[in-house]
């Protein structure tokens, strides 16, 4: 397998849904005139040669289309922002009668993203062994890591990810949550990952495992079933929104 050293090989996705349990529209609420979504594929943008949005609903389509994004609309059966990736990854290749080594997950609810978080992803796949690539951050406060909203990870000495969990890990053996040996660095999980092609068209095929379905965490299938997953540490700091109130914290960093 050749090595990827041109963005130009990877598509970038954005999926992006109108239903949500704890927001609902969250893609179209506007941050300085804009919607949150254009935000998101103006500074993926600035990456990636190929980008579009995957949505199931009509009004993310028309929104994405009014500032002039490329967007498909895609089936409202899916379970997962992977299995919308794999279905967009299939209808752009068509349209474009080509095809593309990797794919990036970009989360649509994270307006803040930067164009070097993305190519300290995609430089992950400079190494032709990757399956799939994240990234992590170390944590600088003590209730971000018993904080169960923010997903935790433990890595290797290569960086690859040994296990992802919205509890403390690694727990100390004396007990005592979040403190742990002198020097310790614990990490939380970046959500955006990219995928080789061929690797992607894997993984949406795979049933739900035990440790995925008790921690909410679907990137734990990929690992049951012995996907590697290689992190990298970024040096930049960016946050989803999932609430209005976190909607109010973004809007005061614009």
């Amino acid at each position: 397998m050749n090595r990827v050293n041109k963005v130009a090989d990877i598509l970038g996705i954005i999926p992006a849904r109108y239903a949500s349990s704890r927001f609902p529209g969250k893609p179209l609420v506007k941050i300085k005139g804009k919607p949150m979504i254009q935000w998101v594929y103006e500074r993926a943008s600035a990456h990636f040669s190929h980008l579009v949005v995957a949505t199931d609903d009509r009004q993310i389509m028309e929104g994405v289309s009014r500032f002039g994004g490329r967007v498909f609309m895609t089936s409202s059966q899916h379970r997962s922002g992977t299995e919308r990736c794999m279905e967009a990854l299939h209808l752009f290749e068509k349209q474009q009668n080509r095809q593309f080594s990797h794919v990036v997950n970009i989360q649509g609810d994270e307006p803040l993203i930067r164009k070097e978080q993305l190519k300290e992803l995609t430089d992950c796949f400079e190494d032709p062994v990757v399956d799939i690539a994240t990234l992590i951050q170390p944590m600088q406060h003590g209730d971000e890591i018993t904080d169960p909203n923010i997903v935790k990870v433990v890595v290797d000495q290569q960086y690859r990810a040994l296990y992802f969990s919205r509890a403390v890990i690694p727990c100390p053996g004396n007990g005592k949550r979040g403190q742990g040996p002198s020097g310790h660095t614990y990490f939380r999980h970046v959500g955006i990952y990219g995928y080789r092609s061929d690797v992607l068209k894997r993984i949406v095929t795979l049933p739900p495992s035990p440790l995925e379905t008790m921690e909410s965490l679907e990137q734990l299938r990929w690992m049951e079933h012995g996907f590697r997953i290689q992190t990298r540490i970024t040096g930049y700091s960016s946050r989803g929104v999932d609430t209005p109130e976190d909607l109010e914290r973004i809007r005061s960093q614009f």
